[in-house]
């Protein structure tokens, strides 16, 4: 797997981060949708450039101009529902693409540490032959990742796979990196070292889900 990381680059997609993790900031939920919105359009931006692209001829009202654009058939698969706002902000820039949504949450039996990835809802177009981009803004310890790329094989094979987050964890990132193929590519806009013994990023920013929407029960 290759992994594209951004928060060494001088770069805005830095500030909308320093935003989301900032727990007064937080405390607006419509910002930090926005935010997240805004750092997939940053980082779909950066995976556009490795997309394959044609050459086609458009006319203007004063002439034709040759321009290459991209050629690809591209899935964007979120989860539910931490991942809406990444999505929307990838629609934003790829507002051709077909959609596909899964609802994946974490089951801790008993109220431990210890936890499952429950997938419930899973709505996808085929993606034989088409470029599949996963959305998750938080990636943790990489599990819910895998379980959805194991939901995801009754629909075909994708030609390639994309991954967009927006903070992962070291640990995380090493587990995707053994349990996707090896061209898959990881585009993710920062990495801190450590988990809690729940699973939650270090300092991540919190619950990326209940930010946005609102705590479940």
């Amino acid at each position: 797997m290759t992994v594209h990381l951004f928060e060494t680059e001088n770069s805005v997609l830095n500030q909308f981060i320093a935003e989301i993790r900032d727990e007064a900031i937080q405390k607006d939920p419509m910002r930090f949708r926005r935010n997240i919105e805004r750092i997939g359009e940053v980082l779909c931006y950066e995976m556009s450039k490795s997309l394959g692209y044609v050459r086609q001829t458009i006319r203007t009202p004063y002439g034709t101009k040759e321009v290459t654009t991209p050629s690809d058939e591209l899935v964007l698969c979120s989860v539910l529902r931490a991942g809406l706002p990444l999505h929307q902000g990838l629609l934003n820039y790829f507002d051709r693409a077909e959609n596909a949504f899964i609802s994946a949450y974490r089951h801790h039996p008993g109220g431990g540490d210890a936890f499952e990835v429950i997938v419930k809802y899973f709505a996808a177009p085929s993606l034989d032959g088409k470029t599949l981009v996963l959305t998750d803004p938080m990636l943790a310890t990489g599990k819910t990742l895998e379980n959805v790329l194991n939901a995801l094989k009754s629909h075909g094979t994708p030609r390639q796979i994309h991954i967009i987050s927006v903070i992962g964890s070291r640990q995380g990132v090493d587990y995707v990196r053994q349990v996707f193929p090896a061209k898959t590519h990881l585009w993710i806009g920062a990495m801190d070292e450590q988990l809690t013994t729940r699973g939650y990023i270090i300092p991540g920013l919190g619950d990326a889900g209940d930010l946005a929407f609102g705590e479940k029960l």
